[in-house]
């Protein structure tokens, strides 16, 4: 079971972490100096939550590693983070509706796990669960601000989210990793928070004047190493100070 949590830990570390860093780049690119500031703030509460999971796995694994020998110096199949945090910042849109599904994914994940048999898991929860509230409120804004803004806006979110659907059905997976797990108490039941997730996001598109994508087709592969092409780049930035100085600490 063990082996089990410590890989729960990670997808959900390596999900904060990956998002904190596309995020990251996007800063001085926002509209305007206030959203410029809260994109920011929104990666350093990712990282923050990226740490308190990633620190808990490495406990489990028991190994000695710390928390930034984990980010730092694994390859690219080693981390367990869904494909939809790689997708780049295409524009403003991509931002708003990557975020959204993150976010409402999140809000779900982190209530279901603040109930987690595992009192640590459900303490690490609870507490990203009060930043991710925020976070989905500013991303619920923003939908229905470029959904019932000019025409323009709108066309670009509707193509946003037309192209980043199909990386959505990835976080609903359950595999022998979330199913043992559950049959514990320990992780939060994924089919439980698809409903909830669906449900949050058609709701919100009505009123937003968007339409959710039809077809079932998912991409899928990130939770057992399999990432796009964006990955190797994201890690070659990412990994470029800590892998040329080792013997370097903050």
């Amino acid at each position: 079971m063990k082996d089990y949590l410590h890989q729960y830990c990670l997808r959900i570390g390596d999900n904060s972490v990956i998002l904190s860093h596309r995020l990251a780049e996007y800063s001085s690119y926002g509209p305007f100096l206030e959203e410029d500031l809260a994109i920011t703030n929104v990666a350093l509460d990712l990282l923050g939550q990226a740490e308190g999971f990633i620190k808990y796995a490495s406990e489990i694994e028991a190994q000695g590693k710390s928390v930034d020998d984990i980010v730092y110096r694994r390859n690219e199949n080693e981390y367990l983070n869904c494909q939809l945090v790689e997708y780049p910042n295409e524009d403003f849109a991509y931002v708003c509706a990557r975020q959204f599904f993150i976010d409402v994914y999140n809000y779900f994940l982190y209530t279901e796990l603040s109930n987690s048999s595992d009192d640590t898991l459900a303490a690490l929860a609870a507490k990203s669960l009060k930043e991710v509230s925020y976070h989905l409120n500013r991303s619920t804004d923003w939908i229905l601000r470029l959904g019932n803004g000019t025409e323009e806006s709108h066309k670009k979110l509707q193509n946003a989210v037309d192209n980043l659907w199909m990386y959505t059905g990835e976080l609903f997976e359950m595999d022998e990793v979330e199913t043992n797990l559950l049959k514990e108490g320990i992780s939060a039941d994924n089919k439980i928070i698809r409903k909830l997730w669906l449900h949050k996001v058609k709701e919100l598109f009505d009123e937003a004047g968007l339409h959710c994508p039809e077809g079932e087709y998912a991409v899928t592969g990130g939770r057992k190493g399999v990432h796009t092409e964006k990955m190797g780049f994201i890690l070659t930035e990412m990994q470029f100070l800590p892998r040329n100085y080792p013997e370097a600490i903050w």
